[in-house]
């Protein structure tokens, strides 16, 4: 009996101590630079935690999807990507687009992504969305029991999830190219 009540005890101490779910969840993200998104990204992407898109995603936001591992994406019915030119503030701080950081965008997405980008006239600075079906397409839709690391390793194993893709974005870590509008 002793020896149960230890068990018990360390399982609820574990259970405190360790994340509920190795999920994050994108509910409203603005974005922001590249650099630092990227470097998030990056980290998310090391960590093997798993994103599900469940709202907007916009601007520098949606570099999620060629960082992350496309086997660890998955969208809602609510998930929408919103896409722009990069741009950086001009001598007098208006906004000026910046065709690198537009350049290192496009090198960040998947080409599935890219090619729709192309055939919705490209980035400019002019937001443009992806959601719904043409999300769905692209991605995998995020079913009600996927809370939990071990459910996205049950939803893999049973070939829910296409293989990995997937970009480097090495190059503009320090970049201070804007996205957010």
């Amino acid at each position: 009996m002793r020896a149960l009540s230890a068990l018990l005890a360390a399982a609820i101490a574990a259970a405190w101590t360790l994340p509920a779910s190795a999920t994050v969840r994108i509910t409203s993200d603005p974005g922001g630079q590249i650099g630092p998104y990227l470097e998030k990204l990056q980290s998310l992407r090391s960590s093997g935690q798993n994103v599900v898109i469940d709202g907007p995603c916009l601007s520098a936001c949606t570099m999620v999807l060629g960082v992350v591992a496309h086997d660890h994406i998955c969208v809602t019915s609510r998930a929408r990507l919103g896409f722009h030119a990069a741009w950086h503030p001009d001598q007098v701080g208006r906004e000026a687009t910046d065709q690198d950081g537009t350049d290192l965008l496009m090198s960040v997405y998947p080409q599935p992504v890219r090619e729709w980008i192309n055939r919705h006239g490209g980035l400019s600075p002019r937001l443009i969305y992806l959601s719904g079906g043409e999300l769905a397409s692209m991605y995998p839709k995020c079913s009600g029991s996927i809370t939990t690391a071990a459910d996205w390793r049950q939803e893999r194993q049973q070939g829910r999830f296409a293989p990995a893709q997937g970009a480097s974005a090495a190059r503009a870590t320090r970049t201070k190219v804007h996205t957010t509008r």
